[in-house]
Formats: structure tokens, C-alpha cells, sequence
């Protein structure tokens, strides 16, 4: 939502072929949550009775229906009303950001273009929309998840991001904030992932929250600190461990070992999860220099003679 003030003006555009008239409370809703509907338009052949359900909704929302006949039999004729329309009022300057209501992916040029203009463009369409369309916005929202209607909303594997990718991306900005010292708050992983990945929404996932979402994942801990919330790494073997199993290791290889990598493969074979990265190291050598009791030299590790029997944990 740091895309715009709470009062920057939308212009919401409709396509009635491919967005059922049950879905418009839920729209406005969610668009009231970036900005203020200015421009409320619908676009479909008004004279076709499968259409008859959105008149009551059209008065009771205050939305403009836009008439566009449908010349051939098959043909999405609202499209091409919908981009002029949408290109005319980028030209005005009375907006600051789009939003377009289909599932149709002809329009992914149009948020493309407009995004190009400097414009905020927010798509809301069914689960069944093309990903070409929801990644050219920078906001999308399923329909099905923000009205309820799903009875699973968690809808992975049906074009939005994997909870793999969500994970990686996560675990990448907690491992860059702590080589530069910095902790990382609920806020900014929100904020990252919702411009990286436009359809991110925890709902998607069946949560209702951030917090709730990151902490059913066995990787990471959110923790209460003062005002605000902190996201870290879960550590399933804490680091003292860590360093007590690289001990063990070395005395069972008679007080040397030759070579770091049978340290790193020794360290998976009892812990199977085991990461460097997790410990805020990007080689396995910083993280046994870290305990002051180990001593490397080409390539080889053992007990520090002047250390050996003090200071176990040195960290």
C-alpha cells in the first residue's frame, strides 16, 4: 500500500464479459484500501439479457456503464472501449493509478503501457487468470480469495507464486540484512514481497495475516520487540551446537581433520537442515573461525592448542 496516499485517485475499469456482478462490494473494498475510486466505469453490450443482474448493482454503486456492442458473435468487443477509454484518461492527468477488473489477459499490454506512464496499476481478476496479466501489474488481487468464496483459498500452484520461491526470497533478505548488521522487521518482508511478487496476498495462502503466514513456516520466527516485530531464521540446532559437533568431529578424526568440506558434510549427516547461511555465514570456514577454538591452515581444521579446555563457546 506505500504505492499511494489513502486519497490518490483510481480509475477503476470493468470488463462485465469475464466479472460477475456478486464480486462488486468486494472490489470497491479492496480498492479503498490504495486510494479513491474517481472513475468507476463498466464496459459490455447492455442490450444482451444475460446481463440484466447488473443493473440494480450499477445503481447501488454508482458505477458508469459504458455500452459496446458485440459486432461478432465470440468476440470480447468491451476491450477495445476499455484501453481507448484507459489511454484517454492517462492523458487527462486526473489519476494517479488504474485499476482493471477482468481475467482476461488481452489487457496485459494496457497495464504494461500504463505502468510505463509512471501509473499504479492494480488488477483484480479470478483465480483462472493468465499470469502474464498479473505480473504486468503491480497489484493483483483474486477474486475468489478476497470475497470469501473459495472454499480453500489456499490456491498455490494455480498461477501464484510458490510457497518455495516465497521462502527463498524471505530467507535472502534476512541473510543480506544480517551481513550489513541490520534486523528485519514484519513490515519490510511484506512490503518486498508484495513488490516482487504483484499477486502476493496471504490470503492466497488461507492466512489473514502476515505474521500468522510467516510463522507457520518451520523456517522462520517472528518475535514481538517493542512496538514492531522482528522475522528471523528459525534455528533448529543452535549455534553452540554447531560448534560442539564440529569438536566431535574433529576428535574422531584423531584431533585433525583435512579438508573443510568433511567438516561441512559431517555437520549434514547429523543435522540434514543444516545451513551456513542460517548462522549469518556464507562459507563454512567464517563459521568455525567464529568460535575462537579452531584452528584452519591450508584447508585443515583442528582444536586450537592455546584455546583447548577454555572458552567452549567463544561466541
Amino acid at each position: 500500500m506505500e504505492y499511494l496516499e489513502k486519497n490518490c485517485k483510481i480509475a477503476v475499469l470493468i470488463d462485465a464479459d469475464n466479472v460477475s456482478p456478486r464480486y462488486i462490494k468486494y472490489i470497491l473494498d479492496e480498492i479503498s484500501d490504495y486510494g479513491v475510486a474517481s472513475y468507476k466505469r463498466i464496459y459490455g453490450d447492455w442490450t444482451d439479457n444475460t446481463k440484466r443482474l447488473w443493473k440494480e448493482v450499477l445503481l447501488e454503486w454508482s458505477i458508469n456503464p459504458v455500452q459496446q456492442y458485440s459486432y461478432t458473435t465470440g468476440k470480447n468487443s468491451t476491450d477495445s472501449a476499455l484501453i481507448i477509454d484507459a489511454m484517454d484518461i492517462l492523458y487527462s492527468g486526473n489519476v494517479e493509478g488504474f485499476c482493471i477488473v477482468s481475467s482476461d489477459s488481452d489487457f496485459t499490454r494496457l497495464a504494461q503501457r500504463l505502468r510505463e506512464a509512471g501509473m499504479f496499476v492494480m488488477g483484480i481478476g479470478e483465480k483462472k487468470t493468465p499470469r502474464a496479466f498479473m505480473v504486468a501489474c503491480d497489484v493483483f488481487k483474486i477474486l475468489e480469495v478476497i470475497s470469501q468464496e473459495d472454499d480453500d483459498n489456499n490456491i498455490e500452484g494455480k498461477s501464484i507464486t510458490s510457497l518455495q520461491d516465497i521462502k527463498q526470497t524471505i530467507s535472502k533478505v534476512l541473510m543480506e540484512n544480517n551481513n550489513q548488521g541490520r534486523q528485519t522487521n514484519l513490515g519490510e518482508i511484506g512490503s518486498i514481497l508484495s513488490k516482487k511478487y504483484s499477486e502476493f496476498d496471504v490470503r492466497n495462502y488461507g492466512f489473514a495475516k502476515l505474521s500468522t503466514f510467516l510463522e507457520s513456516m518451520k523456517e522462520f520466527d517472528v518475535i514481538k520487540k517493542s512496538h514492531s516485530y522482528l522475522v528471523t531464521e528459525r534455528l533448529s540446532v543452535s549455534k553452540e551446537m554447531i560448534g560442539d559437533a564440529i569438536e566431535s568431529i574433529i576428535n574422531d578424526y584423531h584431533g585433525q581433520v583435512d579438508n573443510l568440506s568433511v567438516i561441512h558434510d559431517e555437520l549434514r549427516k547429523r543435522f540434514p537442515e543444516f545451513d551456513v547461511k542460517q548462522y549469518g555465514f556464507s562459507r563454512v570456514s567464517s563459521l568455525i573461525r567464529s568460535f575462537n577454538r579452531f584452528k584452519i591452515y591450508n584447508n585443515k581444521v583442528k582444536l586450537d592448542p592455546a584455546r583447548k579446555g577454555v572458552n567452549r563457546n567463544g561466541d
